[in-house]
């Protein structure tokens, strides 16, 4: 058999199919959510997923809205397609014969009225899964106490091996995660899950059969398992929408028409997961000029009557870059 004949006998036994999958992120209660749907052969979470095909769907996009509703019945606004994951491990086991799924995964955002979130299940903080990304109430104490000596432990076992990005195991550690004390780049949330999932630290490592999983045995579990790699998918999302509200105006896509300044600044913390002065916050809001009063006030606040905004729409023709620049931790 000619070589070209291998190639395309060992191409027609590996069969792949596209994917789509949606991580789905609304607001509301000042938590950030994520929809999700119950995989009932791993009772694990799964973001919305499902395969494209292209004799009834057009475009991928109309395809994932379709799945969206058919899954969820939850409306979803704004999608911005993400990254192709497409590593072996994510479907495919050593003899697995079913078609391999190479997944594009998607950011959607929506409005999450009260109602909606009564009626539809699935909505699930996104804290759960990645409980150290959540700083608003100063650093988490799972960093201290199993992160970062299990790091340590990790790098201390090949201290001079360098990654794919010239940096050593305990310079990516001190770059991640910061063991000074200091606040860490709120947008390197794939890397830090990429880090986890490399020592073996969360449970996709061991359920893949990373070797650095196995040689760990039992750990506490570092917030809640996903299907497949839809943990890294939705690792992907936070990071870019945490990027992203800092120089678009998505963050109002997740607002209501009208809103306070305090939801507002909540709502940003809730995303962003950092604390944000309030003084600072508004100053920044009012020097974007990203809002605009609307003369009405809420008196859903608990308290003194609050003034309601709206997002002002023609901040998009006034300059490239609207967003609220939140700065990164330091």
């Amino acid at each position: 058999m000619s070589l070209a004949e291998k190639t395309s006998t060992s191409r027609a036994a590996l069969p792949l199919a596209i994917g789509l999958t949606a991580a789905i992120v609304a607001a509301h209660d000042d938590d950030p959510l994520i929809l999700t749907v119950p995989d009932s052969s791993e009772s694990l979470a799964a973001l919305p997923s499902g395969e494209f095909d292209p004799l009834r769907h057009r475009t991928f996009e109309i395809a994932l809205r379709d799945f969206v509703a058919q899954q969820t019945g939850a409306p979803i606004g704004y999608v911005e397609q993400l990254y192709t994951f497409g590593d072996r491990g994510r479907h495919a086991r050593f003899g697995d014969r079913d078609p391999h799924i190479v997944s594009v995964g998607y950011l959607a955002l929506t409005r999450l009225t009260d109602q909606q979130a009564a009626r539809i299940c699935g909505y699930r903080p996104w804290y759960s899964f990645f409980p150290w990304e959540d700083l608003r109430q100063g650093r988490p104490e799972i960093i201290e106490t199993t992160i970062l000596p299990e790091l340590r432990r990790w790098a201390d076992e090949a201290p001079n091996e360098f990654s794919s990005s010239g940096l050593t195991r305990s310079e990516r550690l001190n770059l991640l995660f910061k063991p000074q004390g200091r606040d860490f780049n709120e947008e390197n949330v794939l890397e830090r899950y990429e880090l986890l999932y490399e020592a073996g630290l969360v449970e996709e490592a061991l359920r893949d059969g990373r070797e650095a999983a196995r040689r760990r045995g039992a750990l506490p579990p570092l917030g809640l398992a996903m299907r497949h790699d839809h943990r890294r998918i939705m690792a992907t999302a936070m990071g870019r929408l945490r990027a992203k509200m800092k120089y678009r105006p998505v963050i109002f896509e997740l607002m209501p028409t009208l809103f306070t300044l305090t939801e507002l600044q909540r709502t940003v913390e809730a995303i962003s997961g950092r604390h944000l002065h309030k003084q600072n916050f508004r100053r920044l809001v009012e020097s974007s000029a990203i809002v605009e009063p609307t003369g009405e006030m809420s008196l859903k606040t608990g308290g003194r009557p609050a003034a309601l905004f709206r997002f002002r729409r023609e901040v998009l023709q006034e300059r490239p870059a609207p967003g609220l620049r939140v700065g990164v931790g330091g």
